[in-house]
This record gives C-alpha cells, structure tokens and sequence, in this order.
C-alpha cells in the first residue's frame, strides 16, 4: 500500500499525462488543418503515447489499493505557428514533463516507496527518449532551414510512426 502523499502525486501525475495527451491531440489538429497529414499522425500517436503513460499510473494506484482521481483538464493553449514552433514547444512541454517525474522519483525515496520508486525509474527512461526524439526533429527542421520540400519530406518521415497500443498497462511500452 502506498502512502497517501504518493497516491496524490501520482493523481496529479496522471493530470499532467493526460494534459499531456490533449495537448499532442491539439497539436495534431493544427498540423492537419495545415495540410501537414504525416505530421500530424506523429502528433497523434504521441497522444496515444500520453494516454498510455496516463494509464499506467492509473492501474499502477488500482494495483497499490489507492484510488484515482480524475481531475479537470486544461484547455492546451497552442501559441506555436510553425512547424519549428510546434516541436520547440514539444521540447519544452517534455522538460515540464520530465521535471515532474523527477520530483515524483525524489518523493517515492524520500518516503522509501520501491516499488513506486521502480515505476517511476522506467518513466525517467521514457522522457530521455522524448526529450531526444523532439531534439532529433528540430535538428531537421534545423538543416533543412525554410526549404519547403524539406518540410515535405519531414511531413513524410514523420507520417511512418506507428505505435501498437498494449492491452496491459503493466507491460512496457512497445518500441516504435
């Protein structure tokens, strides 16, 4: 059984997660609006990503005897206006992301939670992969500078992700 300042972080964690989630659906909105499908469908299976990290918080409590609670989730308020613009908010909204899960790390050893502290551990990995994979993206965006067709084959490239969602949210995250 978890304590009760470890259940409320992980709440408020998986509000963050699913915040997470609406915001790459807005995002993905905005790309296909633009005309930017393949983009657009990266977006979107980073939703699916979210909604999955939400998740495993979630049956994470339920396992743990602690119950979840689901609070509001805030309108994403999208500000970028280029494609450039959309993954340096990725970027940044994926430091917010990864700084949360440390300070949720830093309480489950101070309050010695292992098995909390070892959920937590495989959420650390998965936000060095997001952090590099938007870092990745922008360095594209770099080289290619204002070429259109490099937006193109960006639009292309990014439209090949996939992502199989599992069934069971103790399993690990699939590789894509």
């Amino acid at each position: 059984m978890i304590s009760k300042k470890v259940a409320d972080r992980i709440n408020l964690q998986i509000n963050r997660e699913t915040f997470s989630a609406y915001l790459y659906m807005a995002m993905s909105a905005h790309m296909s609006d633009d005309g930017y499908n393949g983009i657009a469908k990266w977006f979107m299976t980073q939703y699916h990503e979210e909604m999955f990290h939400s998740m495993k918080f979630y049956q994470y409590l339920v396992d743990q005897g602690a119950k979840p609670v689901l609070e509001q989730i805030d309108k994403p308020a999208i500000k970028a206006k280029t494609i450039k613009e959309f993954f340096e908010a990725t970027l940044e909204h994926e430091k917010f992301v990864t700084a949360s899960i440390r300070e949720l790390l830093e309480l489950a050893i101070s309050e010695k939670d292992y098995a909390t502290e070892n959920l937590v551990r495989w959420y650390i990995d998965e936000q060095a992969e997001e952090e590099k994979n938007a870092i990745e993206i922008l360095r594209n965006i770099e080289l290619m500078g204002d070429s259109k067709h490099g937006l193109f084959m960006l639009n292309i490239e990014l439209g090949k992700r996939a992502v199989t969602i599992p069934l069971d949210y103790t399993a690990p995250f699939p590789a894509v």
